[in-house]
């Protein structure tokens, strides 16, 4: 699962309010879809940018990008996929995401686990908020106290500052 990080917290909440409040969402189209909606709330791109850069592809959806993903083609759906990874989405994330398929995050939803559709907005938008619930539950349970010297080693500061463990990914991109 994600790294349990605020902003992804803020983005996935950010994403279902603009699906909540009457956004233009079809599951079909990769700027309108689940993962187009974060994508739009993570970059600054519209729904007609994140298309026209799949475009430049010859994949389909989101779980190809993702599969298909590294780190240092230029590809310009890597680039918007390095943009995820940057707030703390994994692969794995893209995948269940488009299909609402996190069992994790299906079994905090009120009222227990259940299917939802992943063509259903409102499903959508509960599974963003149950996701964004699920990793700020993690992000204070694992939060660790650093201390002032190697917070100043780091900054030049010596306020205190609390922050979640970051594995860094170091998987490699196959041959092409």
């Amino acid at each position: 699962m994600a790294k349990p990080t605020t902003i992804l917290i803020n983005k996935l909440r950010e994403a279902a309010s603009r699906i909540e409040s009457g956004a233009d969402y079809s599951w079909g189209h990769v700027g309108k879809c689940n993962c187009g909606h974060l994508v739009q709330t993570v970059t600054t791109f519209n729904q007609s940018e994140i298309y026209q850069k799949a475009r430049e592809q010859t994949l389909d959806e989101w779980t190809e990008y993702a599969n298909d993903y590294c780190d240092s083609s230029g590809a310009s759906m890597d680039l918007v996929i390095d943009a995820l990874f940057a707030i703390g989405v994994e692969v794995s994330d893209i995948h269940h995401l488009e299909y609402l398929s996190d069992r994790t995050v299906l079994a905090a939803l009120p009222g227990g686990f259940r299917y939802l559709q992943k063509s259903n907005p409102r499903d959508v938008s509960l599974y963003m908020r149950t996701w964004a619930g699920v990793l700020e539950m993690e992000h204070y349970n694992n939060k660790k106290v650093l201390s002032p010297e190697t917070i100043q080693s780091f900054t030049g500061t010596t306020s205190t500052y609390a922050f979640p463990e970051v594995v860094p990914d170091t998987k490699a991109c196959p041959s092409q």
